[in-house]
């Protein structure tokens, strides 16, 4: 069999999605809906949509409406299912839609997800503000305490959700350890009631690491990020077993966040099969910058998890790493900058201030995993939602940057960062 990373090229020689047996580039759909030759067609297809595992065995399959399902989206998670290692996938149209989906299809009205205190803001918003409308609650915790772990855990909980690597302190959280403090609570509960491991693996992508083989039982990432690589797109996929295949379908139907075809097309031609060399050439420049910053006098903590210094490298070493084994530590770099929390957090604000007034190499903004590199300050920008109180539980530190690293020439953007930092 061929190796992984030619395989994100190529995919599979055929699909049952589509036949396009002399396509060297896999065509694109351009079409909402789909022609029906017959009531009983569309009957039929409908029937197939409710039995989605049926499906997936069809030679000639059925499309009726683009919500439903369609060939260039249905190529693309294949290609992510198989990368993750996965049973199924199901696309969305961005990474928090593939979040909010994972979360209420394992949940239940009355029942709590338990949630690691570090994590993306607009997630921790999602819990706060909105999943307690729907009767779904969440509670925070550190989950590489084995008991504070337990203790959360109770016989309305249906989910323990992790990120890991963490965003933006870039916690490891060893996830066998993890699986293992469930497993007495699991072997009391019947299999719909199990506790579910869920894993946003946007950070590490498919080829730094795959969550499923380490203990995750479900897998949500943003495509939008490393994936994608240039920032022209949005998407989300859930990776999980099958049985949950035709409850993320009929969720996606149901309350929208459906992946275009386009943005599926750029995904699969462009970002998959370019994710290795990006990342390669991302963790070479992620290297020089974090021994960088680590040397500087204006840095008093840097956490990436190729340094010796990085606080969880022995789990890091473990899960981040590439399908052939290689260690994976990734394109993100979260930094403090020195001084008591007051004057961090003003010099922080100076350093992203100059990066954005004078920078050429780096760019303030939000995302990541881009080609070009991207500077943020997280407590201000990213992890807002996040109250004081919550972001400092949370090892969100006032003074705290997050750096995404690009493919400019590692030199440049070191150059552009000891501008800022001497002038901060």
């Amino acid at each position: 069999m061929a190796r992984a990373d030619t395989r994100l090229i190529h995919g599979k020689h055929r699909t049952e999605k589509w036949d396009y047996d002399h396509h060297v580039i896999p065509p694109i759909t351009a079409s909402t809906a789909f022609r029906l030759d017959s009531a009983d067609r569309g009957q039929q297809g409908f029937v197939d949509f409710a039995n989605p595992k049926a499906a997936a065995r069809a030679m000639n399959p059925i499309y009726i409406y683009d919500r439903l399902d369609e060939p260039t989206v249905g190529m693309l998670e294949d290609l992510v299912r198989e990368a993750e290692g996965g049973e199924c996938a199901v696309a969305f149209a961005c990474g928090m839609a593939a979040i909010s989906a994972s979360l209420m299809v394992t949940g239940r009205a009355g029942s709590n997800v338990v949630a690691h205190r570090t994590m993306y803001g607009c997630t921790f918003s999602l819990m706060s503000n909105w999943m307690p409308r729907f009767g779904l609650s969440a509670r925070f915790v550190d989950a590489s305490d084995r008991g504070a772990l337990l203790a959360a855990v109770d016989e309305k909980t249906r989910a323990v959700y992790l990120e890991t690597p963490a965003n933006p302190t870039m916690e490891c959280l060893d996830l066998a350890a993890i699986r293992s403090t469930l497993a007495d609570v699991n072997a009391r509960r019947g299999p719909k009631d199990q506790v579910v491991v869920i894993v946003d693996n946007t950070f590490a992508t498919p080829w730094g690491q795959r969550p499923l083989s380490l203990g995750a039982d479900i897998v949500v990432a943003s495509l939008t990020k490393n994936v994608g690589g240039f920032g022209i797109d949005l998407g989300g996929m859930v990776v999980a077993p099958e049985r949950f295949l035709k409850s993320f379908r009929g969720y996606r139907k149901d309350f929208g966040g459906v992946l275009p075809p386009h943005s599926a097309w750029n995904f699969m031609v462009y970002g998959l099969p370019t994710l290795p060399i990006r990342l390669a050439r991302q963790m070479e420049s992620a290297a020089k910058v974090s021994a960088f910053l680590e040397a500087h006098p204006r840095v008093a903590r840097v956490s990436w998890p190729g340094l010796e210094s990085f606080p969880w490298k022995e789990v890091a070493k473990r899960q981040l790493v590439d399908p052939e084994g290689r260690f994976c530590p990734g394109s993100m770099i979260y930094f403090e900058v020195a001084g008591d929390l007051d004057e961090s957090r003003a010099r922080c604000a100076r350093v992203v201030d100059h990066i954005a007034e004078n920078a050429y190499s780096v760019t303030l903004a939000v995302s990541l995993g881009m080609t070009k590199t991207l500077i943020e300050a997280p407590g201000l920008m990213t992890h807002s939602a996040l109250d004081a109180c919550t972001q400092s539980v949370a090892g969100i530190h006032p003074g705290g940057i997050r750096l995404s690293l690009g493919l400019e020439a590692a030199d440049d953007v070191i150059a552009d960062l000891a501008a800022a930092l001497d002038r901060c």
